[in-house]
């Protein structure tokens, strides 16, 4: 069986070696929930090559700037006015 663990960082991957990272990037992505960025420093990647394998996966990429709630966990206090001077 190929070894996935850290891997020379320039070095390029082919078949079952690729398939291998591809599918342990799509664990990491999909499942324990980390950024592209978090995923390549931990395995000693770039953040290009990490994207580049996910996108090449087929998975949907989440969207950029993590979680956002509808509204503003601290609302800014109201003064009551309705008409600004």
């Amino acid at each position: 069986m190929t070894q996935i663990g850290k891997p020379s960082r320039h070095r390029r991957l082919y078949g079952d070696a690729r398939a291998a990272m591809t599918k342990k990037l799509v664990h990491m992505y999909r499942h324990q929930k980390m950024s592209i960025r978090a995923i390549a420093d931990e395995l000693d990647r770039s953040y290009g090559f990490v994207h580049r394998i996910l996108r090449d996966s087929g998975i949907a990429l989440r969207s950029r700037g993590g979680v956002r709630t509808r509204e503003h966990p601290h609302p800014l206090p109201t003064t009551g006015r309705t008409e600004t001077p």
